[in-house]
């Protein structure tokens, strides 16, 4: 007689080591997989962020944009896990407005959470701007900053097109509208006006100083005649608040949201995009023949 189906021993019962590893190897996938979909990296972030952590703002080289760190900014600002946040700033300064706006985000940003500003080698004149938009500044001893100023400058190669026997028509709407082109020699009256305008840049950054930091308008437009200064002189004059590092200011950090005696991790911005080398030679030659106003 024929044995039944249902009396013919399971595949486990046949091969119980085998049968076991499968289950084994089965469980470690299903696992592996939970943990992957809580924890998904990219880049090495993790796309479910811890609890609590703190952010960098990282300000670098010549500034000359503002719309990637401005909304980075925003981002964090209205990010829970996000409980203090550090500007590192490494940058001898740039464009005017483009400062004031970093600088104006900085400070709203440190209106809803701890924010202290961290130097690196050099942080002047807008890159000291957007410093002053947190509350506490830390400064290496020999870090560059201040240099509070406005500069403008152009070229001039009037000369130069003489020689080789080149003419330039410059045709205009208004007296003022060729003022600094390379092309033409200056007026006394355009050297006025751009002189006038340097001026009004200058006492609006004299005024942001002197809010942010809270000291006399007088003092700070003695220290800000484009002067640069170390560190220890930057504190002995009231523009910083203390000197350290990095790992100094993100301990004062840590002090400021009770969050000390832990790793806190740190999410950094914003990424920055390296333009080619090609695109940065002639952006520069622009830059220099047509004419800059620069906080520098």
């Amino acid at each position: 007689m024929t044995e039944s189906k249902s009396n013919k021993p399971s595949f486990s019962q046949r091969h119980p080591f085998l049968f076991g590893f499968t289950m084994i190897l089965a469980a470690v996938v299903l696992l592996t997989g939970a943990m992957a979909a809580f924890r998904h990296y990219i880049g090495g972030k993790a796309l479910l962020p811890p609890a609590q952590r703190f952010a960098m703002v990282r300000i670098d080289g010549l500034i000359s944009d503002s719309e990637k760190i401005t909304e980075f900014i925003d981002t964090i600002k209205r990010d829970d896990t996000i409980k203090g946040v550090i500007i590192r700033i490494d940058s001898p300064g740039g464009v005017v407005a483009p400062s004031q706006e970093i600088f104006h985000a900085v400070q709203k940003l440190a209106k809803v959470k701890p924010v202290i500003a961290s130097m690196a080698a050099v942080a002047a004149s807008g890159g000291y701007y957007v410093a002053c938009g947190a509350p506490t500044i830390v400064a290496n001893p020999g870090t560059l900053t201040g240099s509070i100023g406005v500069l403008f400058e152009t070229g001039n190669v009037v000369g130069l097109m003489e020689k080789l026997g080149i003419k330039h028509e410059l045709i205009v709407s208004g007296k003022y509208k060729g003022a600094g082109s390379p092309f033409e020699p200056l007026t006394d009256e355009q050297r006025d006006y751009l002189q006038a305008l340097v001026l009004n840049i200058h006492q609006q950054f004299v005024n942001d100083v002197a809010e942010a930091r809270k000291l006399p308008r007088e003092k700070v437009e003695a220290l800000a005649q484009g002067q640069a200064f170390t560190g220890q002189q930057a504190l002995a004059n009231g523009l910083v608040d203390s000197l350290g590092g990095l790992d100094d200011a993100v301990d004062l950090l840590k002090a400021r949201t009770g969050l000390t005696g832990q790793q806190v991790p740190m999410l950094e911005g914003p990424q920055k995009e390296r333009a080619g080398f090609l695109r940065e030679l002639l952006s520069e030659l622009v830059t220099d023949v047509s004419g800059k106003l620069l906080l520098q």
